[in-house]
């Protein structure tokens, strides 16, 4: 095997992945007019009576969190040490979860295990991945997402009384995960370009 294929997988993955799910969650924002920021949950989108709202918001996250198993892969293939193929599982385990948020939305039973599992565990991904890189800038980085990510939550649900919704933390960590599968991660399509770091 190339040694550049796990890094091309994860070009075209990380891309399959994030423009779905977060494409999706915009164009479901988009065409929700009753959707308010600090109202609601995002995943009221994927109950919305109108079909196309949910079908946007649900299928992003399914197309995305399969597409992330390929990633998986390539961070697992790629990975020099175990701590390396933690972060792999870590990763196949959030992206799955994303995926099962929205296969199973918010008014099934199923709904709130995997988007606390999607949650936490993409906070332990950053976290661990930061910890086992903190020598490098990238790393250092990821060791403090944990504390952005649970802060946003924390902020929102008590210091802040914003709203009763939570999408914006849900955001927050959505964003997160996209910025990690695209600059960040171990194989990351645009590793190094910002941050000027090999990752």
């Amino acid at each position: 095997m190339s040694p550049d294929r796990p890094r091309r997988v994860a070009a075209i993955a990380g891309v399959a992945s994030t423009v779905p799910s977060l494409g999706g969650i915009a164009l479901a924002v988009a065409l929700a007019p009753w959707f308010a920021w600090r109202a609601n949950a995002l995943s009221d989108l994927g109950v919305a009576g109108d079909p196309a709202v949910a079908t946007a918001f649900n299928g992003g996250l399914i197309v995305g969190g399969i597409a992330g198993v390929a990633y998986a892969w390539a961070l697992w293939t790629d990975a020099p040490d175990r701590a390396g193929r933690l972060v792999a599982a870590l990763f196949a385990v959030t992206t799955l979860s994303m995926a099962g948020v929205g296969a199973f939305p918010s008014d099934t039973a199923a709904h709130a295990p995997v988007a606390v599992a999607f949650f936490l565990v993409l906070t332990a991904t950053l976290g661990i991945d930061g910890l086992r890189r903190r020598e490098t800038l990238v790393g250092r980085l990821l060791v403090v997402s944990p504390v952005v990510h649970l802060g946003a939550w924390w902020a929102w649900l008590a210091a802040l009384d914003l709203g009763d919704g939570i999408a914006i933390p849900e955001l927050v960590g959505a964003l997160l995960l996209a910025a990690w599968v695209l600059a960040w991660s171990p194989v990351a399509p645009l590793a190094g370009r910002f941050l000027g770091d090999d990752p």
